[in-house]
C-alpha cells in the first residue's frame, strides 16, 4: 500500500502515447534561467542575509561543486514534515541515489512519525533516525526549513557540517546556512527541487514525481494559493506526463482519514470561537485541540494538521488559529489568512514564521494566554 501512487502510475503511462509525445505539447520544458530573485543566495558566511542582489547562477554551480565531491551526504527537512519537506528530501535523495551518492534523509523528532498521509512516497528506505546523523557531517541540505529551531534534534549537527546548503521558500527565512537557496516567489521548496535535479541532469521518472508532486500540491492547497502560477501548472504537467496518478496521490493527501480524526474535529469545530473585532475587525475564528482528544481517538497530531483549512472557511474571519496540545502541554499553533494580514509577521513575534498567509508557531503556555499573546500580535500586524 505504501507505494500505491506511484506504482499505479505505470497502468497511467501506457495509456499515452509516451512521455515525450505528453511533453511535446506543454508550455515548455524546465526553465534555463534562475527561478527568481532570491530573497538570499550564496556566500561563505553562515547566516544572515547577503544583500547583494545577487542571482541564483553562482551559488548553484558552489552547490553542484559540493554535491560533486561530497563522499556522504546528509538531506534533512523539518520536524513533523509536511509533504513539501519530505518530498523535497526524499525526491533529491533519490536523484542523488541514482547518479552513485551515499545519502540520509532524516529529520529531528524522536520519535520520528511519518503521517500517514505521506505512507506512499516512495524513497522512505533512505530515511534514517536522528541519532545516525553523524556529528560532524560532510555536507547537510535542508529542505523546506524556515528558521534553525525547525531543524529539531539536528540543529547542532547541521551547523557542524563543513557545508549547510538551504533551500527553501519562506519569507521569514532568517537566511542561515552556508550556501542559501531562499526564494519566496516559489510556491513550494519542492520547485527548488526540479530545479537542482534539472541542473543535475536528472531526469523525472515516477518516483522522483510522486515526491515533487506531493510538495507542490501541498504547499499550494492543491493548486489553489494565490502563489500558484502558470509556471506551477507547466512543472505539475511534467510531473503528470512521467504517469503518476494524481487522484491516488490527492486521495491519501486531503481525503483518506481515520473516523477518529472526525470525532477530534466535531470537538474542535465545537469549541471553535469568533471574534470579530480581532485583526483590525477582520475577524478572527480559532480553535484548540487537547491532547486528550486525541488519545482518546487515538488520531496523531499529525492527522488534524488539515483541521486548520476546514476552520479558516468562515466568511466572517480574515484569520484562523488552530492551537494543538502535545502531551508536554506544548501548543502548536497554524494559522491562516486571506489576504489581508501578514500571519507570518504574527508569528515570529511569538517563535514561529512562514508565509504571509499561512504560518505557524510553537510554545510552551495555556491556550487562554497563548490566544492573547496571538490576538496583541494580531492587533499589531492586521
Amino acid at each position: 500500500m505504501a507505494t500505491e501512487p506511484a506504482a499505479a502510475g505505470s497502468a497511467r503511462a501506457s495509456a499515452t502515447t509516451s512521455v515525450a509525445d505528453a511533453l511535446a505539447v506543454l508550455p515548455g520544458p524546465r526553465a534555463e534561467a534562475p527561478l527568481g530573485a532570491p530573497r538570499s543566495c550564496g556566500g561563505a558566511a553562515a547566516g544572515g542575509r547577503d544583500g547583494d542582489g545577487c542571482g541564483f547562477t553562482a551559488v548553484w554551480e558552489q552547490v553542484l561543486a559540493e554535491l560533486g565531491s561530497a563522499g556522504e551526504i546528509d538531506l534533512i527537512c523539518h520536524i513533523t514534515p509536511d509533504g513539501d519537506a519530505l518530498g523535497s528530501a526524499l525526491a533529491t535523495g533519490l536523484a542523488l541515489r541514482s547518479l552513485g551518492h551515499r545519502v540520509r534523509v532524516s529529520f529531528g523528532d524522536d520519535p520520528q512519525v511519518i503521517p500517514d498521509s505521506l505512507a506512499f512516497l516512495p524513497g522512505q528506505e533512505l530515511i534514517v533516525p536522528a541519532a545516525e546523523v553523524p556529528q560532524r557531517p560532510e555536507l547537510v541540505l535542508c529542505f523546506d526549513v524556515a528558521s534553525e529551531a525547525r531543524l529539531g534534534l539536528l540543529r547542532d549537527k547541521a551547523f557542524a557540517a563543513r557545508c549547510l546548503v538551504v533551500l527553501d521558500h519562506h519569507a521569514s527565512n532568517p537566511g542561515f546556512g552556508t550556501h542559501r537557496i531562499i526564494d519566496p516567489s516559489a510556491p513550494a521548496t519542492a520547485v527548488l527541487v526540479d530545479e537542482l535535479l534539472r541542473r543535475l541532469g536528472v531526469p523525472l521518472d515516477q518516483a522522483i514525481a510522486t515526491c515533487l508532486y506531493t510538495g507542490v500540491a501541498t504547499d499550494t492547497g492543491s493548486f489553489k494559493y494565490a502563489g500558484t502560477t502558470p509556471a506551477t501548472h507547466e512543472l505539475a504537467g511534467r510531473l503528470l506526463a512521467t504517469g503518476i496518478r494524481q487522484d491516488l496521490i490527492s486521495r491519501r493527501l486531503w481525503d483518506d482519514c481515520s473516523f477518529g480524526y472526525l470525532k477530534v474535529l466535531a470537538a474542535a469545530l465545537d469549541r471553535a470561537v469568533y471574534e470579530p473585532a480581532a485583526a483590525g475587525g477582520r475577524g478572527l475564528v480559532w480553535t484548540w485541540v487537547p491532547y486528550q482528544d486525541l488519545a482518546l481517538f487515538s488520531v496523531t497530531v499529525e492527522e488534524i494538521e488539515g483541521l486548520i483549512d476546514v476552520l479558516r472557511k468562515p466568511a466572517e474571519a480574515e484569520v484562523a488559529l488552530v492551537l494543538k496540545q502535545d502531551p508536554d502541554g506544548t501548543l502548536r499553533g497554524s494559522c491562516r489568512a486571506k489576504g489581508a494580514v501578514d500571519v507570518a509577521a504574527v508569528c515570529v513575534e511569538l517563535g514561529g514564521g512562514g508565509h504571509a498567509l499561512q504560518a505557524g508557531f510553537t510554545l510552551r503556555g495555556d491556550v487562554p494566554s497563548t490566544v492573547a499573546r496571538f490576538r496583541s500580535a494580531l492587533a499589531a500586524h492586521g
